[in-house]
């Protein structure tokens, strides 16, 4: 039995297999049917395309423009590996007439290389930088269902989803970040039937796992050395200094979430009014947590009159809000994995939450890209906002509307039965939360 991972088994012709996928194809996306001789990855993808009602004529959307995505680029972890795939893979792809290909964890496509005149015929079918070829957008694709699914993945002719993508065969690895496992994106080879090959799959493999090893002997001195926090998402902040990995408990990630806030530092009075529901808690109570925190991080603890960081530290909620700031909405979604510090109810941390939530929601809006809404309103902070519904309702074609115009009259009966317009816009505010929050805040 053959290697189901390989699109082409050995001594099998491409052109009866193309004819006989062709017919599956067209059975699947006529009345759903799965037709041998379609693989079980295969299948399980097309059905995940069925079920986000994609259209087998769907085409790719530029989301990311030379000047946002050439800032998204320098900054993306992959980028430190592009030279080890240009070595690996560029030889190779300029040879074959093939491309090399690169994209996110999102499935936006971040760098394409290769032998001009495949290059030329990937640009007609908007296989370019910057565009989202993400499963939920292209349906079944190489680099978009190997980040999907966090495995290799070959996809041969007529496996394709979307028609327009039937002539080309394409093999994808993800690649993972070494220290935490995530998904950073997927290589990729790109060309015609010749890729069909067992041995390009074994190969785009070993290369993701070059890259991988790769960034960890390239792991960025700041990280390594230096102080970074990463609050987003998760209730207990993790803290980088001096090449200790501390998770902070929660009120220390609070502290440390403040002080990255305010680098020139806080007053003591300042600090506590920040952390305590309670105005009546003693200084005291801060100084004690303060000489704790002190304790856990030695060298690396903040300093004081006032409070502040020891050094530079930079955190994930700072570097997204800097980048929706310069318009780099895509990009700063990637590094949005949910609000800051959910669980926090110290009146500084639900103010400073509120406010990046709502920068990330107006820009996502503003944008009115349906690729960024749907990934909006497919996450739990903003499942039951109906101002993001209504907009991805507008950004779609008015053939996929329906399931977006059925949510939003769903949440406006529910939002509606509350009665006055401040009731409604006070339940919006807090259904788009996924966090307790305090009132008055």
């Amino acid at each position: 039995m053959g290697d189901p991972s390989v699109a082409l088994p050995g001594g099998a012709d491409p052109a009866v297999r193309t004819r006989e996928l062709r017919r599956a194809h067209a059975a699947f996306t006529r009345d759903g049917r799965v037709e041998a001789p379609v693989r079980a990855v295969i299948a399980r993808s097309w059905r995940r395309c069925a079920r986000a009602r994609l259209s087998p004529e769907c085409a790719p959307r530029v989301e990311l423009a030379e000047a946002e995505l050439r800032s998204y680029r320098e900054e993306h972890p992959l980028a430190r590996a592009m030279p080890l795939f240009r070595d690996l893979v560029g030889a190779f792809a300029a040879h074959g007439a093939h491309l090399l290909a690169v994209c996110d964890a999102r499935g936006s496509l971040l760098w394409v290389e290769g032998e001009p005149g495949t290059l030329r015929r990937a640009e007609r079918l908007g296989f370019v930088p910057g565009a989202r070829w993400a499963e939920t957008a292209m349906g079944t694709n190489a680099p978009g269902t190997a980040v999907a699914v966090g495995e290799p993945v070959q996809v041969f002719g007529a496996e394709h989803f979307s028609r327009r993508v039937h002539p080309w065969t394409c093999a994808a690895a993800p690649v993972r970040d070494p220290r935490t496992g995530r998904v950073l994106g997927a290589v990729d080879i790109t060309g015609g039937d010749g890729l069909a090959h067992p041995h390009s799959l074994a190969f785009v493999q070993a290369v993701a796992r070059a890259a991988e090893a790769q960034l960890t002997l390239l792991a960025p001195g700041p990280r390594a050395a230096g102080d970074s926090l990463t609050a987003l998402g998760q209730d207990e902040a993790l803290l980088v200094t001096g090449g200790r990995r501390i998770r902070l408990g929660r009120r220390h990630s609070e502290i440390m979430a403040l002080l990255a806030h305010h680098p020139e530092g806080l007053s003591g009075e300042e600090l506590a009014v920040a952390l305590y529901e309670d105005e009546s808690v003693s200084p005291v109570t801060l100084r004690a947590e303060m000489s704790r925190l002190r304790a856990l991080l030695g060298p690396g603890a903040p300093l004081s009159r006032p409070y502040r960081a020891a050094g530079p530290l930079a955190a994930d909620f700072t570097a997204l809000t800097r980048q929706l700031a310069a318009g780099a909405v895509s990009a700063a979604l990637h590094h949005y994995p949910g609000p800051l510090l959910p669980a926090s109810t110290a009146p500084g941390i639900v103010r400073l939450r509120r406010r990046i939530e709502d920068q990330a929601r107006a820009a996502v809006i503003a944008r009115a890209d349906a690729g960024l809404l749907t990934d909006w309103v497919c996450s739990p902070w903003g499942a039951d906002d109906p101002e993001a519904w209504r907009a991805l309702a507008a950004a779609l074609p008015p053939a996929d509307r329906s399931a977006a115009l059925a949510r939003l009259r769903a949440l406006d009966r529910e939002l509606g039965a509350r009665g006055d317009g401040v009731a409604v816009a006070a339940r919006r505010r807090g259904r788009r939360a996924t966090y307790p929050q305090p009132a008055g805040s």
